[in-house]
């Protein structure tokens, strides 16, 4: 038994999907199924696409969950699962594995909140900064004294946080971490301010399409960003998604909450990102990759 892990935006790459298209016949449903619900072809841009082209998040957003969800059909029989987790938009993908979500309405989803986070971001002066080898409680007070909007976005792993927010304050917020011994500060080259105040425009569009979803009770429990504990209702994961735009990503949380509750053994879906965390918060876990 192990926790399924879906990762988020970021862990895209060129060419990805095409290896698994190329190899497993049976994975053309999905992708034929996937352009026709978007109204464009995903798959080409995945498969020839420039990272350029992937790197608009109306179509990463799409093309990592699509990635994701296709890898994990293709090797479910492979291992049971004892609960599922996502990174940000990764929960999608898991909800849909864990039988919560239906694929055509997983993707419609995943698409609307892509299209909506866009929209903010082209409406909004945002970035993201990664600050590294900083304590959070570091990171946070850097936060809270900045001048400006800027938050702790993504808690990724110890040692590793994402902030969030205007330009200005974390372009300033990268140099303040550097003085407060950061091993490294960098501006991450990302369309806006995802994870923040900002994004609360996209929360809005958000909430009256999840809302109007059929959301079904999960097989397993799913641990959710914004909570970094297991859920099992389904009304819950819902209001948890929305709030999720403008809240922060606990990872680090989340894994601590997953080991607490006695889980081992990890399994990653289209991506090395997330297994990589496991393995930075504690070693002896078991991870493995598809």
């Amino acid at each position: 038994m192990a926790v399924l892990l879906f990762p988020g935006q970021g862990s895209q790459y060129v060419g990805m999907g095409k290896q698994i298209y190329d190899n497993q016949p049976v994975s053309h449903q999905w992708f034929s199924q996937a352009d026709e619900i978007l109204g464009f072809s995903l798959s080409k841009i995945m498969f020839e696409g420039t990272e350029d082209d992937l790197k608009k998040t109306s179509v990463t957003q799409p093309a990592v969950f699509l990635n994701a969800y296709v890898n994990f059909k293709i090797n479910e029989s492979k291992v049971e699962m004892s609960a599922v987790a996502g990174h940000s938009l990764g929960e999608f993908t898991a909800l849909i594995a864990n039988g919560v979500l239906k694929f055509e309405d997983g993707i419609s989803l995943v698409y609307k909140r892509a299209m909506a986070m866009q929209e903010a971001c082209n409406n909004t002066q945002g970035t993201m900064a990664a600050i590294l080898g900083l304590e959070d409680n570091i990171v946070e007070d850097l936060c809270e004294s900045s001048e400006g909007i800027v938050v702790a976005a993504n808690y990724n792993c110890p040692g590793q946080l994402v902030v969030s927010g205007e330009i200005s304050a974390v372009e300033s917020l990268v140099e303040r971490a550097k003085e407060a011994g950061a091993r490294r500060a960098l501006v991450l080259n990302v369309d806006g301010a995802f994870h923040s105040p900002l994004m609360a425009s996209a929360q809005d569009s958000l909430r009256e399409a999840i809302m109007n979803t059929p959301f079904h009770t999960p097989h397993v429990p799913i641990y959710q960003n914004i909570s970094a504990k297991a859920e099992n209702d389904a009304e819950i994961i819902k209001q948890n998604l929305v709030k999720q735009l403008t809240s922060s990503v606990r990872w680090t949380q989340s894994m601590h909450s997953m080991v607490e509750d006695g889980h081992k053994s990890y399994a990653e879906f289209g991506a090395k990102v997330l297994s990589g965390f496991i393995k930075r918060y504690d070693r002896s876990l078991e991870t493995q990759n598809f």
